[in-house]
């Protein structure tokens, strides 16, 4: 008896006469045919040697799916008694053959647990759709504004599945980027280094033999599983969350070199699966859609993102391995908002902060309204509670704060621009009293509107603008071991007010406006851009007025400085443009204001290049580049002249104008 099932052990598993033919085209990762005689094989035993999954780049094989038991089986080689234990087993007979799975459903059914159980068992695929769904469900409540809702129903399969687990935790580190609270931050990293260990969970398993293999060539995504392929993606998500939490969370050296190898670790996993995407031998798989949004939303936001960065941090950057196009970033980003998927909200919000606020303040603030309002347009009609004012969105939920605050800034500078100080006064007491991002901006900005009063108008709480700009210094907070250089502008403001006899600053709210690129807003509204200059002119005959003192150029320069932009926006060049060079040729009189001269530069580099006098802007924009150091707000103003540059150097000779607004 031992002799024969030690023949049966022995005997060759795969012989070459077809197999009859069921009623369903069925899937198997036999290589080839079998005979009838085969059949008292377990098939776990004839297909040792081949795949237990079908790759996502590839057809499926013909043959039968295999069970549970099979399966776990052919991980490893069967002893005599096994052999002997499947082949009294009895078969199913070809009628019998399952149907087919999706062509990309990545492990079959049967090696569910729950088969193994008797339970209902369900295919990945089948799995994805239903946590894809829930999670879309799960958006939808948030973005109506029920976030306790969303979360509820996405807390419960956390642990199971990894689209729950990304979303879950991808609303509190949203709760945690709004508040800065450090509970809110280490509670939203622990819940997203749990997500990132299921997404693990879901991702390709290596043994030791590929770990070694993949030093030296790294694996190929085509014999990934449509389940798998999903899993990376969530995955590169989750460590670029990290990474940004990391730099809030802690403030050293190890800490960022640790935030940095995820990002650049986020960054190749993205780079590949677009690759994976391009491959001719790619097959689409059933939750292929969603798949493509995520990589859209990955290689648009990256690509995007680092186009906007100084050439000088571009360049190191690249030195590691990153690399930007701006337009294919926007391309990606496009593409991706237009499909109906998990992420194309995503794509969408990112497309709305670049055309409405990155723009403006990180560029030349030529952003494109028209697109922005055309990519909200569906949402409008898909979440008719949204609120479309500020102040609606004060009421619509109470839940998290934040939302508040954010509303509570953009009526500030509504205000602002209207010139209505005792309304902008109002939000920067809300601000300064309910929210911890920068109290040292948010007195300052209260200081400032205390000082656009009239001399009849009484100081709501009897606060003082003085006491208030003596305390701003005492407020200053790091974020990521970095001061923001919005307190840092502030704090360096504020200082001559330190003083027995402070001299008083001519315009600080209007000086804080251009620092958030605000004339570029008003700008496009006459009415508004003359009320300013009006403000302007009164500040600069007061300041002519008054005796002379030591900053005397430097609050004539920041007058000149504003008054210029308003003198462009209404269409009057010549003044502009001597404004701008007023600034230029008095630069050795200014005793602390330093930033004036680059951004004057700037200012002059924008108004030119308006006028289609590309070299003369270009010129100036390496100059002010190149030229000037350690001044206030020096990145930001790095960031609007990499933009100027680029809309330049792309812009061809004639008609440069138009084309490089329609790239803005």
């Amino acid at each position: 008896m031992r002799l024969s099932l030690w023949r049966a052990h022995r005997r060759p598993p795969f012989t070459s006469v077809p197999e009859p033919a069921g009623p369903f085209p069925t899937h198997s990762t036999d290589t080839e045919p079998r005979t009838d005689a085969d059949q008292s094989w377990p098939r776990c035993y004839r297909a040792r040697g081949s795949r237990c999954r079908s790759p996502v780049g590839a057809a499926p094989r013909p043959g039968p799916a295999r069970t549970c038991a099979e399966a776990r089986c052919c991980r490893r080689r069967s002893t005599p008694c096994e052999v002997a234990a499947a082949a009294a087993r009895p078969l199913r007979p070809p009628s019998a053959s399952l149907p087919p799975a999706p062509r990309d459903a990545l492990r079959d059914a049967s090696m569910d647990p729950r088969a193994a159980s008797g339970g209902d068992a369900r295919s990945p695929t089948s799995d994805l759709n239903v946590a894809l769904r829930e999670c879309m469900a799960a958006l939808d409540l948030f973005l109506n504004n029920k976030f306790s809702d969303a979360l509820t129903s996405l807390q419960a399969k956390t642990k199971e599945s990894m689209y729950h687990a990304l979303t879950y935790a991808t609303i509190l580190e949203m709760q945690a980027m709004m508040t800065f609270d450090p509970q809110d931050i280490l509670n939203a990293g622990n819940t997203m280094k749990e997500a990132q260990a299921t997404c693990q969970k879901f991702r390709k398993k290596s043994t030791v033999a590929d770990s070694i293999n993949n030093l030296v060539h790294r694996q190929s995504l085509e014999h990934f599983t449509e389940e798998e392929i999903h899993a990376e993606i969530c995955y590169a998500e989750c460590l670029l969350q990290r990474a940004a939490l990391t730099f809030l969370q802690d403030e050293n050296m190890v800490s960022f070199i640790k935030g940095g190898i995820k990002v650049r670790n986020s960054y190749q996993t993205y780079r590949e699966l677009d690759s994976l995407i391009q491959s001719p031998h790619y097959v689409k798989g059933e939750n292929h859609l969603h798949f493509e949004g995520g990589v859209k939303l990955g290689v648009g936001a990256f690509n995007l993102t680092l186009s906007m960065f100084p050439a000088r941090i571009l360049r190191l950057l690249e030195f590691v391995g990153f690399s930007g196009n701006k337009e294919h970033g926007l391309l990606q980003l496009q593409e991706g908002a237009s499909s109906y998927s998990f992420r194309s909200v995503l794509c969408t919000m990112l497309l709305l902060c670049y055309h409405t606020f990155m723009t403006f303040v990180l560029g030349t603030g030529k952003g494109n309204v028209e697109e922005a309002e055309r990519l909200l347009k569906p949402y409008l009609a898909r979440y008719p509670k949204a609120v479309n004012k500020y102040e609606e969105c004060c009421e619509a939920q109470q839940y998290w704060k934040q939302f508040h605050h954010m509303c509570y800034w953009e009526l500030m500078w509504c205000f602002t621009y209207k010139r209505q100080w005792k309304m902008a006064f109002f939000y920067a007491d809300l601000l300064s009293k309910e929210n911890t991002w920068s109290k040292a901006t948010y007195i300052y900005m209260k200081a400032a509107y205390l000082s656009m009063f009239g001399p009849d108008d009484c100081s709501p709480f009897g606060d003082s603008e003085v006491e208030l700009f003596r305390i701003v210094p005492s407020l200053k907070l790091k974020i990521a071991g970095k001061s923001l250089p919005t307190e840092k502008f502030a704090i360096r403001k504020a200082r001559r007010y330190l003083s027995p006899n402070p001299i008083p600053l001519p315009v600080p709210p209007l000086e804080m406006m251009y620092i958030w690129n605000g004339y570029a807003v008003i700008g496009k509204c006459p009415n508004l851009t003359e009320g300013m200059l009006g403000t302007l002119i009164e500040a600069e005959e007061a300041l002519a007025r008054s005796s002379a003192t030591e900053l005397l150029a430097d609050d004539q320069c920041v007058i000149k400085l504003l008054k210029g932009l308003c003198f462009k926006h209404l269409g009057k060049i010549s003044e502009a443009e001597d404004h701008f060079n007023y600034i230029y040729l008095n630069e050795k009189k200014i005793k602390y204001d330093h930033y004036l001269i680059p951004n004057a530069l700037l200012e002059l580099a924008i108004l030119y290049l308006d006028q289609d006098r590309r070299e003369e802007a270009i010129k100036l924009l390496e100059r002010a580049k190149q030229n000037y150091k350690n001044y206030s707000m020096e990145t930001r103003t790095h960031f609007r002249i990499q933009a100027a540059l680029h809309q330049a150097k792309s812009a061809p000779e004639n008609g440069m104008h138009s084309g490089a607004s329609a790239v803005s």
